[in-house]
């Protein structure tokens, strides 16, 4: 669930010119359940950046991971982050971090356009 309240104020926080989100499509196998609930959460990530005005990007995967050079799984991912970043490798150590680690890469290649 995203907690649209306070995405709203980390995002005021920031106040950024422009968001980027990964297009991504419902994959094979998963359920309808699990598609209606990431469509909410996709949702009210678009309606709060929507409200305060702030331009959204939409990356698809290949085109992401083709501008960064990515061409592993999520480990690779973490990998490339930590290569990237090395001052904050330490935000990409853990197994559990390859989501942070993949939105890291993803605003750098809204950056490479």
């Amino acid at each position: 669930h995203v907690n649209a309240p306070m995405l709203r104020d980390l995002v005021r926080e920031v106040m950024p010119q422009r968001a980027v989100i990964e297009a991504v499509g419902a994959r094979p196998g998963q359920g309808v359940t699990s598609m209606f609930s990431f469509g909410r959460g996709l949702g009210v990530v678009e309606g709060v950046l929507g409200a305060m005005l702030i331009p959204v990007d939409y990356l698809a995967p290949q085109t992401w991971r083709g501008r960064v050079k990515l061409r592993g799984d999520k480990a690779e991912a973490r990998g490339l982050a930590t290569r990237t970043w090395p001052s904050h490798a330490g935000s990409f150590s853990k197994v559990k971090d390859d989501g942070k680690a993949e939105a890291a890469l993803i605003a750098l290649a809204a950056v490479l356009q």
